[in-house]
């Protein structure tokens, strides 16, 4: 890479982080993107990795590879830990070593977030997240064991209690998941066993608020609600989780045995804001100002689920698409300072709109006062989500696994894969 030319770093290689690596395609600039994973996943579709529709290969794609055509661009494999604004480095642990320093020109910080258990950390050893690869193959790996085990299980209560899958959240995950595990179970699985019955497998999806799909309008989270019903899902609203443990969880008073339960309920942005020590919102984001530079920082840019910025008085909210058109934005104005142009106007988000499917050929779309729900909505969803893979290699590989999967009911990656220890 040319020496003369500004660097900039950007920390994550999700969504945002990877727009602006891309936008900064042209040679008047450096580029080095760091991320703690060798690749980008595109994180709409973990569930399907999660409910053996797709392998994690068909999602995913090494981020060098994405990269390799840009010559200004380089990859760096390590975690962030810290950011030394005056000097204008960040502090990187790589290759064994701890606290290297990496001096930047300008930084975009892409972190992403967590889950989030709203301070009762203690749930998160009993109701993982699905934010990753890992995260995916992990809960497929425990669905899939689950059913194994009910089918050798004598005693009825406990076969029920295998049986029994609880999502905790009913925002778009937790319908995504739900709605995917009860169509796996009366479809792919509801032949394959002898002594027990996969349909009869029992899905709760829990949540505090009044209705499924809470951002949709009332008419979308209605047909969702059908839906979900018609699917044999029990939805409970306006319900409390108290308890999670070993044995399920406890709603209000009531126990549900459970040995399968997914947190759906929420995220928490990574620590970027502490790295800054720079104002940020309860939820703990990076407060940015609308050219999406931290105050009195003009040379570090955050975007996506890191920051925190309102439009129209209402915050921006945490999906893919903000991430997007902040990470195309931040690298635009940067390469404008370094031409020596006009700053850009202010960021302004534009909706497309929100999408949601729910089971097999049904999905809820709401976009520019369109209101879809069914069998057309889940094509769209079909159509964009295979529009936005990373590669033409996924696209091709997607659409024929998603034909296949509908026409005949069969999931290509139902493999419970577990490292061996060798005694």
């Amino acid at each position: 890479m040319a020496t003369h030319a500004p660097l900039v770093v950007i920390v994550g290689g999700g969504f945002g982080g990877l727009a602006a690596a891309k936008e900064l395609r042209w040679p008047c600039v450096n580029v080095l993107l760091i991320d703690r994973s060798n690749h980008h996943v595109f994180q709409p579709l973990l569930y399907q990795v999660a409910t053996s529709v797709l392998a994690s290969g068909q999602i995913a794609s090494p981020i060098r590879s994405l990269l390799s055509s840009q010559t200004n661009a380089s990859v760096m494999l390590g975690n962030v830990t810290g950011v030394d604004a005056a000097s204008k480095q960040i502090i990187v642990d790589a290759n064994d070593q701890v606290g290297l320093k990496v001096d930047y020109d300008y930084l975009i910080l892409a972190t992403g977030a967590k889950h989030s258990y709203f301070g009762h950390d203690e749930f998160a050893a009993f109701a993982p997240g699905l934010k990753s690869l890992a995260d995916a193959e992990a809960l497929r790996n425990h669905i899939l064991e689950v059913f194994e085990k009910a089918e050798i299980e004598d005693d009825l209560e406990k076969r029920q209690a295998l049986m029994t899958f609880v999502m905790v959240g009913a925002g778009p995950t937790g319908v995504e998941i739900a709605s995917a595990i009860a169509v796996m179970a009366q479809t792919t699985l509801r032949r394959d066993f002898r002594r027990i019955d996969p349909t009869s497998a029992h899905i709760v999806l829990i949540d505090l608020g009044t209705r499924p799909l809470a951002t949709f309008s009332e008419k979308l989270s209605k047909a969702a609600m059908q839906r979900l019903t018609k699917l044999r899902i029990e939805v409970r609203l306006g319900a409390a989780v108290q308890v999670i443990d070993e044995e399920g969880v406890v709603i209000g008073s009531e126990r549900v045995r459970a040995k399968t339960v997914v947190w759906t309920a929420g995220v928490a942005p990574s620590p970027a804001g502490k790295w800054l020590g720079t104002m940020v919102d309860r939820a703990g984001r990076v407060r940015i100002q609308p050219d999406l530079t931290v105050i009195e920082q003009p040379s570090i840019f955050v975007i996506g689920d890191t920051a925190s910025l309102d439009q129209d008085g209402r915050a921006l909210p945490g999906v893919a698409q903000v991430a997007i058109q902040q990470g195309r934005y931040a690298a635009m104005s940067i390469l404008r300072r370094v031409r020596g142009h006009s700053p850009l106007p202010r960021f302004r988000y534009f909706d497309k709109g929100n999408l949601a499917v729910v089971g097999r050929s049904f999905a809820v779309l709401q976009s520019a006062g369109v209101q879809l729900s069914g069998f057309m909505a889940w094509l769209v969803w079909a159509l964009i989500h295979i529009q936005f893979l990373a590669e033409a290699s996924l696209r091709f590989s997607v659409f024929l696994q998603w034909m296949w999967t509908y026409i005949s009911g069969k999931r290509a990656a139902r493999l419970i894969i577990r490292q061996q220890i060798n005694d």
